[in-house]
């Protein structure tokens, strides 16, 4: 959500829109492609992560018999309209399921979203949450084209983007308005430089036939699949160019297919400030005092003024860095992902408003990528690329000038923040795809769609159009009386029970089921 990250804003429609381009996608492949679904995989024990995935130790292994995580590398096409053509490295990452061979289905996949998100780090990291889903199947994640260690899109430097998102990402004038151009144009120039071979294929439609290929690799006849966020529209367009192909498959935190990149940066506005307004709810309502805040409107007020300070004046935060405005807002926006982040945030605001801040930096650099050694993984540069490859419109100044009023109304917080970050994609060197992607699946099997009403990232509202795009019999909403994003991760019993019986036994939930 930083500018320029953002959790989805748009992405591709898929054959229709693309002809002749992409006409290949929705047929059988060629002999190349044939081949390549022959492959033998080569699993081997886990490295450590590199530095475009996050670094960090080599994954522990899960209790249990098989616990060991295990890493292969599938070969792809580049370009899936070249199959004969040059070929990239897809990362993988397995463990295998806990119980009897003869209760395996198959592997479970997973994408947790950004885009951008290296699954090959975060499923070991979640990976005790599956716990019972890995007693039926094997838990399988990847690095999808153009993000960690699969063809990784790379744009500046560990110390430019340092600056990068320290500079005021909200600007109040001509100048300010003219330095943010110019930084967006020299971060995208830089990931031209630096990754043009990439580019024009990190698309969600490419990452859909990738999934179609790891599916056959593996030996399923069918994909079974776990999305969450930004997982979630990759597995809308899967489901659309494959709908026969459909196994048992669940999409939690539910990105809104039907909108464009304007709507859907202004529903996270609104997303982003709902959840605010609930962390202060929450604080007043403590037995003891809030310590930011007697009301829930004096805790917004706060915020405020703490914002339109750090804009005049920033204040000290991870050495040598300060803490500017852009970069407050980043790390309370990381707070309200998860009610469990909200007494850090309690703790940063605290701390900011005695002029140190240290909590909020380190909750922005968990947001944009960057770890304690300062380091960045490829999160960013990624999330950058797949957006805009995939949404068509391009923005100016003068557009986010027009529409600032509607998004400020949206969030007094946000609003201006979200306005900004739309012009990400201007002068990017890849077009986009199309206006929003195209998730219709007549005829494929159920799919589990999860709402959660108080998820800033993913809005309530998304869950619903999803299941309505997908089409009648397809899409089977849920929703989710909670706090954060997603549902599945909160532990909500009545969720976990909807997912389990589903997924472990293909017992379809109710529509329009309410958990808890």
């Amino acid at each position: 959500m930083p500018r320029p990250f953002r959790l989805r804003a748009a992405a591709l429609s898929a054959c229709a829109l693309l002809l002749p381009a992409l006409l290949a996608g929705c047929t059988a492949g060629d002999d190349q492609a044939q081949d390549l679904t022959r492959q033998k995989l080569d699993w081997k024990p886990c490295p450590s992560p590199d530095e475009a995935q996050g670094g960090g130790a080599s994954p522990s292994p899960l209790p249990g018999a098989r616990g060991q995580w295990e890493c292969a590398t599938l070969k792809a096409p580049l370009d899936w309209d070249d199959p004969d053509g040059d070929s990239i490295g897809l990362a993988l990452i397995r463990v295998r399921t806990s119980g009897p061979e003869n209760k395996r289905i198959g592997s479970l996949i997973f994408n947790f979203g950004g885009p951008g998100g290296s699954g090959v780090t975060t499923l070991p990291a979640f990976g005790r949450d599956y716990t019972t889903l890995r007693t039926r199947y094997d838990l399988v994640s990847f690095d999808p084209r153009g993000v960690g260690r699969s063809a990784p899109v790379t744009c500046e430097d560990d110390q430019q983007l340092d600056e990068y998102f320290q500079q005021d990402g909200t600007p109040d004038d001509s100048a300010e308005r003219t330095e943010l151009l110019d930084s967006t144009k020299d971060f995208n120039a830089a990931c031209e430089d630096n990754s043009r071979r990439i580019l024009p294929h990190v698309r969600t439609t490419e990452a859909a036939r990738d999934l179609d290929l790891m599916r056959q690799v593996l030996g399923d006849d069918k994909l079974h699949y776990f999305g969450i966020s930004y997982g979630t529209e990759l597995g809308g367009v899967y489901a659309h160019l494959f709908p026969d192909k459909v196994g048992r498959a669940v999409f939690d935190a539910v990105v809104d297919p039907a909108l464009n990149s304007e709507q859907a940066s202004l529903g996270q506005a609104r997303g982003f400030q709902r959840a605010l307004d609930n962390y202060a709810e929450d604080c007043v309502s403590q037995v003891e005092e809030c310590p930011v805040g007697d009301s829930v409107q004096d805790v917004k007020n706060r915020i405020a003024t703490l914002l339109r300070d750090l804009d005049r004046t920033p204040i000290p935060g991870v050495f040598p860095r300060q803490l500017t405005e852009t970069m407050a807002t980043s790390g309370i926006a990381q707070a309200l992902y998860s009610k469990n982040f909200w007494p850090f945030l309690t703790d940063g605001l605290e701390q900011a408003y005695d002029g140190d801040g240290t909590i909020l930096m380190v909750l922005a650099d968990s947001m944009n990528g960057r770890s304690q050694n300062g380091e960045y993984s490829n999160l960013v540069p990624a999330n950058v690329a797949i957006n805009c490859a995939d949404a068509k419109p391009r923005y100016t100044p003068a557009d986010v000038e027009r529409l600032l009023p509607e998004f400020r109304k949206a969030s007094p917080l946000f609003g201006d923040f979200m306005a900004w970050g739309m012009i990400t994609c201007t002068d990017w060197a890849v077009p986009g795809a199309a206006d929003h992607p195209d998730v219709s699946a007549p005829g494929a099997a159920p799919i589990l769609v999860i709402g959660n009403t108080g998820d800033p990232a993913t809005p309530y509202e998304g869950a619903r159009s999803m299941a309505r795009a997908l089409g009648e019999g397809v899409g089977v909403e849920l929703t989710y009386n909670g706090q954060g994003h997603g549902a599945y991760n909160s532990e909500d019993r009545c969720v976990r029970n909807a997912v389990h019986g589903y997924l472990l036994d293909g017992k379809v939930p109710e529509a329009d089921a309410v958990c808890p």
